[in-house]
């Protein structure tokens, strides 16, 4: 598709947005006449763009880039699945493949990288929250479903794959060439720090991370411990509900989070006393990978004033998805529910702000990268600012001024990816 019909995709996709956005906005449930008298404006757009556009569109291209912006601009962790794209999905989804560790949303159109699993391909190379991939194996990802992406990056083990990568940093897309590998999660690790503090670092909340964690968090206790921090930077793995479960570690009384949506009806989840590990001072660390399952821990124990947040704000994915069948055999994967703060912020679409927010220096791109150069180490390992500030607001709590920052939108320094300028 040239970029002439490119253009009157986008330009469709986001018309029928805005239109379908603004009868939203003005009933919370549009009667069936708006509903139908949409449709009809979509249908004389699309016989429009048929009939009079500069050159004979490839009307299912329009159709799918339509349907995709669609999906987006509501979700960007939806996706439409044509009927074969989804046997396929199926198919590699149930076998055991191989993986590059990338964990990806929409933005922009392009498919985006919420974060790289610690250790993997990915994460060794470089590739993290924020950066976009252009292409995928020479396939461009503008209007790509998120689900076809995902199983594009699994394979054998051995095998690689190419993609062109997009950064705020660079003019130019960069190259990178990935080997799948088996993808091993990152177990829990902890230690004890200067001045009886319980360290706990949580990368991945997915198996049995959460009895990990417990036992941790019990083992620094009887080690003396007198408070803790919890970081969860980059931790974007795991089901929503072990999130949960992970905040009941640590507190035992208030409304942890709920689930809602249109179809959903409202489902508390309360904290458990008999679930808490323990009721020391705690601190909890963040930064922009920080999604999912790890947001809905940090939200609750943020607003359960259990714990101050420190970092940056986090990425927002915390959703009930659901695959929705068509017909013909296509499938609409789609966030049919949200996670929401005990305040009524829905996570996915806010992210969490820190009480304290603190720019993650180990993680901003430098923009002087070599694409043709080969991989080097760092030749000095920035300091860690975050876990610095968490050690100093562990000990002496959170001063008045940077807990009025926080009550800004993204703190003082408007930290976290949902503040990337578009492209």
């Amino acid at each position: 598709m040239n970029r002439k019909i490119q253009f009157a995709v986008i330009t469709f996709s986001v018309l029928l947005v805005g239109m379908l956005l603004l009868g939203a906005s003005t009933k919370k449930q549009s009667s069936p006449e708006e509903t139908y008298r949409h449709i009809g404006v979509f249908t004389e757009v699309l016989s429009k763009i048929k009939s009079d556009y500069v050159e004979e569109p490839d009307m299912k291209n329009v159709t799918l880039g339509a349907l995709n912006g669609l999906l987006e601009s509501l979700d960007p962790y939806a996706s439409y699945l044509g009927p074969d794209q989804y046997k396929q999905y199926t198919k590699i989804s149930a076998g055991a493949k191989a993986d590059v560790g990338l964990i990806l949303a929409k933005r922009f159109g392009y498919i985006a990288i919420v974060g790289a699993i610690p250790g993997s391909p990915a994460e060794k190379a470089g590739l993290g929250t924020g950066d976009m991939l252009e292409t995928i194996n020479n396939v461009n990802t503008r209007d790509m479903p998120l689900a076809y992406a995902e199983i594009m990056l699994k394979g054998d083990a051995g095998t690689t794959i190419e993609f062109s990568v997009l950064r705020f940093t660079r003019p130019e897309p960069q190259k990178v060439t990935l080997t799948r590998t088996a993808i091993v999660l990152p177990a829990v690790s902890n230690k004890m720090l200067a001045d009886n503090i319980g360290y706990v670092q949580v990368q991945s909340l997915a198996g049995s991370r959460l009895a990990d964690v417990e036992a941790a968090v019990k083992s620094l206790e009887k080690q003396g411990a007198k408070r803790f921090i919890l970081d969860l930077r980059n931790c974007a793995t795991g089901d929503a509900e072990q999130g949960v479960a992970l905040a009941n570690l640590f507190e035992g009384q208030a409304l942890l989070t709920y689930i809602e949506g249109q179809k959903q009806t409202r489902k508390n989840f309360a904290a458990v006393a008999t679930k808490v590990a323990s009721r020391l001072p705690l601190t909890v660390v963040t930064n922009r990978g920080t999604a999912g399952a790890a947001e809905v821990a940090a939200a609750a124990l943020l607003e359960a004033k259990r714990a101050p947040v420190v970092g940056e704000r986090t990425y927002g994915d915390a959703a009930v998805r659901k695959t929705i069948m068509m017909d013909d055999g296509a499938a609409v994967i789609l966030s049919v529910a949200k996670y929401y703060s005990p305040s009524g912020k829905a996570i996915q679409d806010t992210g969490v702000t820190p009480s304290v927010p603190v720019l993650d220096q180990q993680n901003v791109p430098t923009g002087d990268e070599d694409e043709d150069a080969p991989k080097a180490e760092p030749k000095k390992a920035a300091e860690d600012e975050i876990l610095k500030k968490a050690i100093e607001i562990a000990i002496k709590g959170v001063p008045p001024e940077a807990a009025a920052a926080a009550k800004t939108e993204g703190g003082e320094k408007g930290l976290g990816p949902l503040n990337i300028p578009k492209p």
